[in-house]
C-alpha cells in the first residue's frame, strides 16, 4: 500500500518524466504502458536520473558498471554522472556531524566546506589533535530516509516491468535487488573503510611495480562509523589536471606513471581477484611527493580463481583473434537463457575480432572490444553475471584515463611481459610447496577412492545389475518420425495385401459373392491408398 509520502514522491517522479518528454514510465505506473519499454536516448536518461536526485544518481552509476546490459553510449553518458551532486551546505553538515560524534573534542579544525560531494557522501578537510590532516567524508544527512523511500518505488516498477518480454530478459526484479544490496552496503561508510584497508593492504606487496610509488589512503578506524569515514589526507591533484599532466610530463615520467597504474589495476584483477571498480579520473591522483594514489573505494569487484583464469584466456583470445575459443569460454562464464546457437556465437565473435585483427598495438582498444564481446554474448540470448559487467567498466575507465595521460600506452603492450607469470601464478599461486601438496592430497585420495569405485563397478557388472541412464536431446522428435514412417510402411503392405488379394479372387472368380469381395478389395485398398498418398503428400516430406 502506498504512503502519501511515496505517492507524493511518485507524483514528483512522473513530472520529471514528463518534462522531459519520457511517457512510457507516466503509463507505467497508472498500469497503461505497452508491452516493451521505450528507453529514452542516452542524455535523456541521464538528465531524467540527475533531476530525479541522489538515489537515482547513484542508480545511473551502478548502471554505467553494467556494459552487459546497456549500449556503448549509455554506458558513456551515465558514466558522467559521477561527482555531479551540489554539496550540503556549511550549516547542515556541521549539525549533522554533531549528531554522530563531537568533533571539538576529536578535531583541531574542521573545513565544513566540501572540497569534494557525492550522491551519498561529501568530503571535508579536518586536523586532528595531533596535527595530522584527515579527510572527513560525511554521509548527506536524510540520504538514508531518501534511499528506502526510493527504492520501494524502485522495486514497485521493477515488478511492473517484470512481466514483459523486457523485463525477462534482463531479469529486472533481480537488478533492483542487486542495486538495493549495493546501495546499502555504501550507506555503512564502514563497508568502504574495510574495503579500503583490503586493497591497500593487497598493494602493498608486489613484484610486478614498486609499491612505495602507489598510496592507498589509511583509515583512522577509531573515528570511523557507519556515517562517518576518516581516513589519512593525501595532498594532491586528479592525475589529468595535475601539473604531471600530458602536456607537461615527459615521455618516460608518462610511461612510467602508466605501467604503474596498469600494472596495480592487473594484480587486482587477475591476482588478487579484488579490484577498485570506477577507476575514473576523479578517483586517481597524482601526489605532491610524486606518488599516485587510487581514492574512493566505495564501489569494488571481486573475481573468484576460475574466473580470472577463464578472463586472462580470453584476453589471449581476443589478442589473437580466436573467435572459436572465444565462444568456449563465453559459455563457461555466461547463463544461457535459451538453446544458444553456437555456430552463430561463433560467427559473431569472428566478425567482431576481424576489425581487430592486424591493428598495432597503439589502436587496439581491449576495452572496447571486451564491452563488444558482452553485447554479442547478450545478442546470443546469454546473461552475463554482474562481476563481469564491473570489470569491463573498470577496465574501460582505466584504459580510458591512461591513453589521456599518455595517448602512446596499450593494454596488451603493457600485459604481455606478465603473461608467463600471470599463468604461473594461476597453476601454483604464490606458494609452490603448498600447491604441491595439495595436489598430493588429492592424487592419494583418488588413489584410495579409485580401486574402491572399480570394484564396485566390477560388482554391478557380474551381478549384472548395472544400469544405464541414457538421455539423448530431442529424442521424442526421432521416435515420432520413426512410428510416422513404421505406420506408412504398414498401411502400405495391407494396401498391396489388399490389391494382391482382390486380383486372386477376380482370376478365380465363379459366383456373384466373390465378384462382390474382390470389388470390395479394390475399394478398401484404393480409399486406403489415397489416404497414405494424401497423409505423405501434407507432411511435405514426400520428395
Amino acid at each position: 500500500m502506498l504512503t502519501p509520502n511515496l505517492i507524493s514522491r511518485q507524483g514528483e517522479i512522473v513530472e520529471v518524466f514528463l518534462r522531459h518528454g519520457w511517457d512510457y514510465m507516466r503509463r507505467l505506473l497508472v498500469g497503461k504502458a505497452p508491452e516493451e519499454p521505450d528507453i529514452p536516448p542516452p542524455a535523456v536518461l541521464r538528465n531524467i536520473l540527475t533531476d530525479l536526485g541522489p538515489v537515482y544518481i547513484k542508480f545511473g552509476q551502478l548502471l554505467s558498471t553494467r556494459p552487459d546490459l546497456l549500449p556503448p553510449a549509455y554506458i558513456e553518458a551515465l558514466s558522467a554522472l559521477q561527482s555531479t551532486v551540489p554539496p550540503v551546505d556549511a550549516v547542515t553538515i556541521q549539525a549533522f556531524l554533531r549528531e554522530q560524534l563531537d568533533p571539538e573534542a576529536m578535531f583541531a579544525e574542521v573545513n565544513y566546506s566540501a572540497i569534494a560531494s557525492g550522491s551519498i557522501g561529501q568530503v571535508h578537510r579536518a586536523v586532528l589533535k595531533n596535527g595530522q590532516p584527515v579527510a572527513l567524508k560525511i554521509q548527506r544527512p536524510g540520504i538514508d530516509m531518501l534511499v528506502r523511500r526510493d527504492m520501494a518505488l524502485i522495486r514497485d516498477i521493477a515488478k511492473l516491468v517484470s512481466s514483459t518480454q523486457f523485463g525477462q530478459r534482463y531479469n529486472v526484479i533481480a537488478l533492483a535487488d542487486e542495486f538495493s544490496s549495493a546501495l546499502n552496503a555504501e550507506l555503512d561508510f564502514t563497508t568502504e573503510a574495510t574495503y579500503t584497508d583490503q586493497l591497500r593492504q593487497n598493494l602493498a606487496k608486489s613484484h610486478w611495480f614498486e609499491t612505495q610509488q602507489l598510496a592507498v589512503p589509511e583509515i583512522i578506524w577509531p573515528l570511523t562509523q557507519p556515517k562517518v569515514l576518516v581516513m589519512q589526507w593525501l595532498d594532491g591533484q586528479p592525475l589529468l589536471s595535475a601539473a604531471m599532466g600530458p602536456q607537461d610530463a615527459s615521455s618516460e615520467a608518462r610511461n612510467a606513471f602508466s605501467r604503474l597504474l596498469f600494472r596495480a589495476f592487473f594484480q587486482q584483477y587477475f591476482i588478487d581477484g579484488f579490484f577498485h571498480a570506477d577507476p575514473h579520473p576523479g578517483n586517481i591522483f597524482y601526489l605532491s611527493d610524486g606518488r599516485i594514489a587510487l581514492l574512493d573505494c566505495g564501489m569494488m569487484g571481486r573475481l573468484d580463481p576460475r574466473t580470472r583464469a577463464t578472463l586472462t584466456e580470453m584476453v589471449l583470445a581476443v589478442v589473437s583473434s580466436d573467435s572459436q575459443r572465444c565462444a568456449q569460454l563465453t559459455l563457461q562464464l555466461a547463463e544461457p537463457l535459451q538453446d544458444v546457437d553456437l555456430a552463430k556465437l561463433e560467427f559473431d565473435y569472428s566478425r567482431l575480432l576481424a576489425r581487430y585483427y592486424g591493428l598495432s598495438l597503439k589502436s587496439f582498444n581491449t576495452a572496447a572490444a571486451f564491452a563488444e564481446i558482452l553485447e554479442a554474448g547478450t545478442r546470443n540470448h546469454l546473461r552475463w553475471p554482474a562481476n563481469i559487467g564491473l570489470f569491463t567498466k573498470s577496465l574501460a575507465n582505466l584504459e580510458g584515463v591512461a591513453r589521456q595521460f599518455n595517448p602512446q600506452i596499450n593494454l596488451i603492450a603493457e600485459i604481455r611481459p606478465l603473461m608467463a607469470d600471470l599463468f604461473r601464478q594461476q597453476l601454483i599461486g604464490d606458494d609452490p610447496l603448498q600447491a604441491l601438496l595439495r595436489t598430493g592430497l588429492e592424487f592419494r585420495n583418488l588413489s584410495l577412492s579409485a580401486p574402491r569405485q572399480f570394484g564396485f563397478l566390477l560388482d554391478r557388472l557380474s551381478e549384472e545389475t548395472l544400469t544405464w541412464n541414457v538421455n539423448i536431446k530431442d529424442l521424442t522428435n526421432l521416435q515420432r518420425s520413426i512410428e510416422q514412417a513404421a505406420n506408412r510402411r504398414s498401411f502400405s503392405t495391407v494396401v498391396a495385401a489388399l490389391i494382391i488379394g482382390a486380383a486372386i479372387i477376380s482370376s478365380n472368380q465363379t459366383n456373384v459373392q466373390l465378384q462382390w469381395l474382390s470389388t470390395s478389395l479394390f475399394a478398401a485398398a484404393t480409399l486406403l491408398g489415397i489416404w497414405l498418398i494424401i497423409s505423405i503428400l501434407r507432411s511435405g516430406r514426400w520428395r
